[in-house]
């Protein structure tokens, strides 16, 4: 399996909310309008899962499969044209502040990984540096 992570990104908000957020997909819906209208389409929540049309790969839906409380949150495509996994990972700074980082994991040959590496890896970083100015707090 090949792994692609994101930068840690510091977010201004507690472990506990990033996590309670981030596990439930409901509350999620609220993000549609930080997402790049260019990259994510059609964005739709339905209970633990994510469904999105992504130009030009698809339509993907992502699936919740593994909580670990307040420190990782894993969702695996059920629906994509390669199969992956995509962990959320929380560490907390201080009260009031946390670390992120996202991490996707594909089986892909060589050959697939060269072309899809620089759009995956620049993708997984705009989606971290969204998930790091959402008012969690808030939501």
């Amino acid at each position: 399996m090949t792994k692609f992570e994101s930068g840690v990104k510091i977010v201004s908000a507690s472990q506990e909310s990033i996590y309670n957020v981030l596990s439930d997909p409901s509350k999620l819906e609220q993000l549609k309008a930080v997402l790049p209208q260019d990259k994510v389409k059609e964005i739709q929540f339905d209970g633990d899962n994510i469904t999105f049309n992504a130009p030009p790969v698809g339509s993907i839906t992502l699936s919740l499969v593994e909580k670990e409380p307040c420190k990782c949150i894993k969702y695996a495509a059920t629906t994509s044209p390669m199969p992956f996994s995509l962990w959320i990972q929380i560490v907390p700074v201080s009260e009031h502040e946390s670390k992120i980082r996202l991490t996707v994991g594909l089986d892909i040959n060589p050959f697939m990984k060269a072309m899809v590496q620089k759009p995956l890896a620049d993708g997984l970083e705009k989606m971290a540096e969204a998930f790091a100015v959402i008012p969690y707090e808030r939501l």
